[in-house]
């Protein structure tokens, strides 16, 4: 007669977690910046600031947008801690400095094509099994 298998050998062999789990409060924030991110014209200035500094008048022409809707908009990536400013003389001048934010930036749109499609995954040559 077979023994039914128990809970301890019908496990996967590597039951470790791969990563510490987000706490409450990191997955909140995380939620919070892809929310303030999910808007398409604060993500197109973010990928602007992402890439050249600009003042708030270029930024709002580029996006096509007016001064008061882009300022409002610049505004909370400011307070999200998003987005930097430096001010010289009459104009502020707004970049995205923090290297995560960078990289997040660079990984979405890496993983969309221009017309909007997923782009494909990059084919990666599979190793040969040792003989």
């Amino acid at each position: 007669m077979l023994n039914a298998p128990t809970p301890a050998n019908t496990e996967p062999a590597n039951t470790e977690p791969t990563a510490t789990e987000p706490t409450h409060l990191q997955l909140r924030s995380a939620a919070a910046t892809f929310a303030l991110l999910g808007s398409a014209p604060r993500l197109h200035l973010a990928w602007l600031m992402a890439h050249e500094t600009s003042d708030v008048g270029t930024l709002a022409r580029r996006v096509g947008l007016s001064i008061p809707s882009t300022s409002q908009h610049l505004a909370k990536l400011r307070l999200a801690g998003i987005v930097t400013a430096r001010r010289e003389g009459r104009h502020t001048y707004y970049t995205i400095e923090d290297p995560h934010v960078l990289a997040m930036l660079d990984q979405v749109f890496g993983h969309i094509a221009p017309d909007g499609t997923l782009a494909p995954d990059p084919v990666i040559p599979r190793r040969r099994p040792a003989q």
